[in-house]
């Protein structure tokens, strides 16, 4: 991958979760003038998209379109009025969400459970003109914790995407608008090897022909022999951005926008001296 490549292309995706169970910051930005505050700093850090998410979709309990649209669509609008220029993303599985959100100015929508969740999103998509990520999960969301084995989970996953991009090309989606995530952490499995798999091949994941969004940001597979939680997993969350990036990544979400922007910053540059 070419330093142009990686310094022109790369973007640092903040995750702002204002939901009261997300698995690491669940609570602390529920309320919407704090949500608004992360988001800020979040752009001040360096973060390239805010992303805004309104319902958990690991071992979660579901709440209602009208909750998730509370929850996300105040968050959105007052963001978007504090910074024109900036651009926003939505969380969700939900059509409704999605359209409210494009309407709003969201610039890019990303479901996690790729269309499957409800197939309406595609075509609100499409015909909102937003980008896409479509992400691989080996159940539809709200994901349970399990253990789940492959043969070979990057073919795998290739295939589900393949299908997934498709069904969203036909449903009204640009193919310019479309960007694959694989999926890490237990949104494929609780075996950890796998997370590891997916990241040291990710370049393959490049000849589906669409941008790379990746989201290692403190999730199981970090947690290592020592079981280290969330909060002690930001070194490790580092070092896999930076991975990711140098294999090909052209998104990176996290919830250290200032450390992970850092990381592959230094990642960019170590690549350009290598290619000089």
């Amino acid at each position: 991958m070419a330093y142009t490549h990686c310094m022109n292309s790369v973007k640092i995706v903040g995750a702002l979760n204002v939901t009261p169970d997300s698995f690491y910051d669940g609570g602390k930005y529920l309320d919407a003038h704090a949500a608004v505050e992360r988001g800020a700093q979040m752009i001040k850090d360096g973060a390239d998209i805010v992303e805004i998410g309104g319902q958990s979709s690991l071992n979660a309990p579901e709440i209602s379109a009208e909750e998730e649209l509370q929850r996300v669509i105040p968050v959105l609008t007052s963001l978007i009025k504090r910074f024109p220029k900036q651009i926003f993303s939505v969380d969700t599985m939900r059509a409704a969400v999605a359209e409210a959100a494009i309407k709003e100015g969201a610039a890019m929508i990303n479901d996690v459970s790729a269309g499957r969740r409800d197939p309406k999103l595609l075509s609100v998509v499409g015909s909102g003109g937003a980008r896409l990520v479509l992400m691989y999960s080996k159940d539809i969301p709200p994901t349970i914790i399990g253990d789940r084995d492959y043969d070979d989970v990057v073919s795998h996953i290739k295939n589900f995407l393949s299908e997934r991009t498709d069904t969203a090309i036909k449903a009204g989606v640009a193919q310019e608008n479309i960007i694959i995530d694989p999926g890490l952490g237990y949104f494929v499995s609780t075996d950890p090897n796998y997370s590891f798999e997916i990241i040291r091949k990710l370049q393959e994941f490049t000849s589906l022909g669409f941008p790379i969004f990746l989201s290692p940001s403190r999730k199981s597979f970090l947690a290592g022999p020592e079981k280290r939680p969330a909060s002690d997993r930001l070194p490790g969350t580092i070092a896999a951005s930076a991975i990711a990036v140098m294999n090909g990544a052209g998104y990176i979400r996290t919830h250290d926008v200032r450390e992970v922007k850092r990381g592959c910053d230094i990642t960019c540059s170590l690549m350009a001296n290598r290619q000089s």
